[in-house]
């Protein structure tokens, strides 16, 4: 390695600098849009606007709750609600996290014993009402409101269609 000459240290640390934001500018995440169109799960229809919480602003979205997931590391939060077959109402949350390791201690830190596993994205979790996975840095969370017969595996199929588009 060679020593910088004297009066080239600025160039070397404008060097650097370019080098770092380059290198930032790749690393960003990119938002996307995990959220099924109506008709793309069969039977759920997609029944209003995503919103889009920041980070900071979590607390408006989840009072009481954000704390945990800003431990872990969210960079923002995107939720919208679903209607399955006219009888079915859930919500469907995607926690964007810093890196996979904050999606699983979420995922791993919300387990009760009545939680059965399934196959969708890099692990996930299944009541009767909800399912939870992970998928990289994406924690997603779809809850239905009411139970229903047929209910989990509803939640299961709309599970594998934002696990598609992440």
């Amino acid at each position: 390695m060679k020593a910088i000459g004297p009066g080239r240290w600025k160039e070397a640390v404008v060097a650097l600098a370019i080098a770092a934001a380059i290198t930032n500018a790749g690393c960003k995440k990119k938002d996307v849009d995990a959220f099924p169109a109506s008709g793309a799960v069969a039977g759920w229809e997609k029944t209003g606007d995503t919103r889009v919480f920041a980070a900071k602003d979590l607390w408006q979205y989840i009072d009481g709750g954000a704390e945990q997931y800003l431990q872990a590391g969210v960079v923002s939060t995107a939720t919208s609600d679903y209607k399955y077959q006219d009888q079915l109402e859930a919500v469907v949350d995607v926690y964007t996290m810093g890196d996979a390791a904050g999606a699983r201690k979420i995922l791993e830190s919300g387990q009760t014993n009545d939680a059965k596993r399934v196959e969708v994205g890099d692990a996930g979790i299944a009541y009767e009402q909800s399912v939870t996975f992970r998928k990289g840095p994406y924690l997603v969370r779809i809850v239905a409101y009411q139970a229903s017969p047929g209910a989990q595996q509803a939640l299961i199929a709309l599970a594998h269609g934002v696990e598609a588009k992440l």
